[in-house]
């Protein structure tokens, strides 16, 4: 089975216990929190290594999480630790937390500008994202700035890319030279 799919099922089933627990806001919480501290290469590595024992794993955990964290995430961690399935937590955080942007009706959008943007400009796109129809009924736009892009910008809503860059631009303009698109001047 798919690391996708197994990752789904785990995150369906927390989404479904916060749910019906009436603790969701607390879990996301936990799990948006925990999707930060695996950014963290020693934390990854320690989760995906089979050489360290469940042991020593779940000693780790009672330290980062106990009283941290909502019991029922501390359980869930429990669980997917005891299944031996802790290499699967990073992927089972960011499926649980698609699952509920999709419950929730918000779209993820990722703005990369080759300058930091305004607020009034971000205000703009984000209107004009909620009217067009690839975005839900919230926006959620998360914003990155990359020099390399030289200007204008690029989103990404889902599997959508929409690259208006200056780079891309230069980079359609020079494969169309390349490919002698073009006719000389006489």
């Amino acid at each position: 089975m798919s690391v996708i799919r197994i990752a789904s099922r785990y995150a369906k089933s927390l989404l479904d216990l916060a749910k019906d627990q009436n603790v969701m806001d607390e879990v996301v919480s936990d799990m948006e929190g925990f999707s930060k501290m695996v950014e963290n290469r020693d934390l990854y590595l320690l989760l995906k290594s089979p050489i360290i024992k469940i042991g020593k794993k779940a000693e780790i955990f009672d330290i980062l999480f106990e009283g941290k964290v909502n019991k029922l995430t501390k359980a869930f961690l429990d669980i997917v630790l005891r299944k031996s399935r802790e290499s699967l937590l990073p992927e089972i955080a960011t499926e649980f937390l698609n699952q509920y942007k999709a419950m929730k009706g918000i779209s993820s959008v990722i703005l990369t500008t080759a300058s930091p943007i305004s607020a009034e400009a971000l205000e703009a796109i984000k209107s004009k994202l909620l009217a067009s129809t690839a975005t839900d009924q919230v926006v959620d736009v998360e914003t990155k700035v990359d020099e390399s892009i030289i200007g204008g910008f690029i989103v990404e809503i889902g599997d959508k890319l929409i690259d208006a860059s200056v780079s891309h631009k230069l980079a359609e303009l020079a494969k169309a030279m390349t490919n002698k698109e073009y006719e000389k001047a006489i």
